[in-house]
């Protein structure tokens, strides 16, 4: 198998680490309308990288919302074609003043390289782009079909790659998708995600009177939406971890025992994980199940946030006319978001205290999945996992959900091989994200060396 893509890779690595600063100073936040240009900067910059190496049919795609980046090679006859996916957007920094360097001037340190996006996913979607070039660049073509498809929305829900996927465009037509958007399970430790947690995410809003009232002259008989609020989120979930609504677990499907196996010989300490990673007095949930079965493979419900009412210094003492609770919950194979917020709405509805109005709103939804270890990608990303970081391949499952993955799957009828090289301290979505700068170097080179595999 040539090695000139790997030593191009090598030899260009100073410029690709330069390239990448470059992409991560855009402040691309999706979620923020103040940065729409910016999101828009980042696919023009994505699109000119991808146009500049070869790649072909290279365009912005719009939607509602920030556009698509689309770009194709199609030349290797009788070789399969893979999707390969990421996200150019980011969450936003706050809080700035956590952060030890600004969240958008990249600072390498410890070695590694800090921004927002660093890991999630900008460094992740370089990567890729970096081993496409280095293919073209030393071979003059690449060993297997590719498409490229990155999206702009992925932190607030995906809707326009959803609609796009939805559609079956024939410019999506592949045999595999590859997702680089998540992590090893511990440093130099090769690992492939083949499961996440699918999700719902929706706001609970409680209307009691019509305009907010002076507690002194109200309280005792006017409802107090907040109270009421209260009460309903206290029903939702007991004291032990379990979900209270009612059918939510029926049709689970449970890890095999083969993998519940896997999992017990990972390295994984769950005292330094509760010390390092959560940092609380001691871990929470369901009774009977360890952590790793908690976090991937069980459902769970959290509360992010209740805006509304008097929040300023001091007091005032008002009976607010609203309040909103912003409730997501994880879903496990075997769950459906339509289902489990079908029955979660009726329940919340069913509890709601006498004298208020309940409103339960779906923001955005995502579909759980696994992807089987035995279809010939992943096998092809084992060798050159195995190849490039000289030990075996773990198989792991995520907590968190890249809902593109069930829309893969479910529309276009594609597993996705999701190979990620970050890392599970590397905070994403908090202050000082960061990533391993030899994780981007040798993610390059496994990127290449699995492209490879794919066309053996």
């Amino acid at each position: 198998m040539s090695s000139s893509a790997i030593a191009f890779a090598r030899q260009n690595h100073a410029r690709f680490l330069d390239e990448l600063k470059a992409l991560l100073r855009i402040p691309s936040v999706s979620t923020l309308p103040e940065h729409k240009g910016d999101c828009r900067r980042a696919a023009e910059v994505l699109a000119a990288e991808l146009r500049r190496i070869g790649m072909e049919n290279v365009r912005l795609i719009e939607t509602e919302g920030h556009p698509l980046v689309y770009a194709d090679w199609l030349h290797a006859a009788g070789k399969p074609t893979a999707l390969c996916y990421g996200h150019y957007d980011v969450q936003p920094p706050d809080p700035l003043d956590e952060w030890i360097s600004p969240p958008f001037e990249p600072t390498e340190r410890n070695g590694n390289i800090y921004a927002r996006g660093a890991v999630d996913d900008k460094g992740q979607v370089w990567a890729q782009v970096k081993a496409l070039e280095s293919l073209l660049a030393a071979d003059g073509k690449l060993p297997i079909n590719v498409r490229v498809l990155l999206e702009g929305e992925e932190e607030v829900g995906g809707e326009g790659i959803a609609n796009f996927v939805a559609s079956k465009p024939p410019e999506l037509k592949s045999d595999f998708a590859l997702v680089c958007d998540t992590e090893l399970f511990a440093p130099g430790l090769p690992t492939l995600c083949v499961g996440l947690r699918g999700m719902i995410y929706t706001e609970i809003e409680v209307r009691g009177a019509k305009t907010d009232l002076h507690s002194g002259m109200y309280g005792g008989a006017a409802p107090n939406p907040f109270v009421s609020l209260a009460q309903i989120i206290a029903r939702l979930k007991d004291e032990n971890g379990h979900i209270l609504i009612p059918g939510f677990y029926d049709g689970i499907i449970p890890p095999s025992a083969e993998e519940l196996a896997a999992w017990r010989s990972l390295p994984f300490d769950e005292e330094e994980y509760r010390k390092a990673e959560v940092g609380s007095r001691q871990l929470v949930g369901e009774a009977g199940y360890s952590v790793l079965e908690r976090t991937w493979a069980r459902p769970t419900l959290d509360v992010h946030g209740i805006p509304g009412g008097f929040t300023g210094a001091g007091a005032k003492t008002v009976i607010p006319a609203k309040a909103q609770a912003k409730v997501s919950m994880r879903l496990v194979p075997g769950m459906t978001p339509a289902r489990a917020f079908e029955q979660y709405k009726s329940y919340v509805e069913k509890i709601a205290p006498a004298g208020v109005d309940v409103e339960v709103r779906l923001i955005h939804s995502g579909d759980p999945c696994l992807v089987p270890v035995d279809n010939p990608y992943i096998q092809a990303a084992t060798r050159a996992l195995h190849e490039v970081w000289g030990k075996d391949t773990v198989f792991i499952r995520s907590g968190g959900s890249i809902p593109i993955v069930g829309d893969f799957d479910r529309h276009l009828g594609l597993p996705s091989v999701m190979m990620g090289f970050g890392l599970p301290d590397d905070n994403l979505h908090a202050p000082n994200e960061k990533f391993h700068l030899k994780n981007f170097e040798l993610g390059i080179e496994s990127l290449i060396r699995f492209l490879q595999e794919a066309g053996r």
